[in-house]
């Protein structure tokens, strides 16, 4: 079949063989992909992914119950046997695949091998061009389902690219106060004709917030109850916050007060402290790193020994 596939260079092919479906999994001939960033990241040895590329898609289901109706899919193929699986955290699983990225082959390609759990049917109403979109909007509504919205929180999202614009536009459908710092007048301008305030990175004054969402590059010192640093994110500085959820980088001090979550994307380092802690594998986390209780305990130690009066001198040279 044909397929676009990355093998330490970036080719088309008119032969890729298409392996056969395991138990569980679907064969769906793809009618519509996108491109993502991960993707050119992936070409630039990113994962050091080897085989056909492409997560984002629309197609038709070739057999299963499904059959002939057009399908989009999850992309994390959970092995379903493991402890995490079978405690409702099939996106935490370690065995886990992911389509066009992970061990799996994607979906540039005439047909892609899909676990027939992950696929959805596409309503008629909705087009090919939009439905496409599926994944990269399912992304973003995961901060919601990580984090309570209720209050209907202040939220800055740090990013004007598509994962950002996507970001905003959703958390402000879930009824947020939506602000999105960025470097890009003309990416900012969109966000605009959305009604969605923005505010270029130059002339932004920190300042505490709710809800921190990192999707470009940024450097500061903030005060927030929740930090999620998407997986092309990164944050250098300094951070106290409630919940930190890493799928990029961090570089820093950084105070998560209730939970650290290192997602397999994730790489953080520096002074590190949290009240509890959850790595995944193939996250890297280095540095001073102690839990806040460790933390505390050596404090009180060093309260409890005698003090020693010390003399401080001032020397003219």
């Amino acid at each position: 079949m044909r397929a676009i596939l990355f093998d330490g260079q970036l080719q088309f092919t008119n032969s890729a063989v298409l392996r056969d479906p395991r138990p569980g999994e679907i064969r769906v001939d793809v009618t519509c992909a996108g491109i993502c960033e991960t993707d050119l990241q992936l070409c630039r040895g990113y994962m050091g992914f080897r085989g056909i590329l492409g997560h984002e898609f629309v197609g038709v289901a070739r057999d299963g119950r499904y059959a002939g109706r057009r399908v989009v899919g999850e992309i994390n193929c959970a092995c379903d046997v493991c402890d995490y699986c079978r405690t409702g955290l099939k996106n935490h699983c370690p065995h886990r695949t992911v389509i066009g990225i992970l061990n799996h082959d994607g979906a540039f390609a005439e047909t892609v091998i899909v676990p027939e759990a992950n696929l959805y049917p596409v309503p008629d109403h909705v087009t090919d061009d939009e439905a496409v979109f599926v994944e990269p909007v399912a992304a973003a509504c995961r901060i919601s389902e990580q984090i309570s919205l209720r209050s209907g929180p202040q939220v800055t999202v740090l990013g004007d690219g598509r994962l950002g614009n996507l970001c905003a536009q959703v958390l402000r459908h879930q009824g947020c106060r939506v602000r999105v710092v960025g470097k890009h007048e003309e990416k900012l301008s969109l966000l605009k004709t959305l009604g969605i305030a923005t505010v270029l990175l130059k002339d932004l004054q920190p300042e505490r917030c709710d809800t921190l969402v990192v999707e470009g590059r940024v450097e500061a010192t903030m005060d927030s109850r929740v930090l999620k640093i998407a997986e092309k994110g990164a944050y250098k500085g300094t951070v106290g916050i409630d919940i930190a959820e890493i799928h990029g980088h961090f570089e820093g001090e950084l105070t998560a007060r209730q939970q650290l979550v290192i997602h397999a994307t994730g790489r953080v380092s520096g002074k590190i402290r949290y009240g509890k802690i959850l790595i995944e594998e193939g996250g890297e986390l280095s540095g001073d790193v102690h839990s806040l209780s460790a933390a505390a305990k050596e404090l009180r130690a060093v309260d409890d020994k005698p003090q020693v009066p010390r003399v401080l001198a001032a020397v003219a040279g």
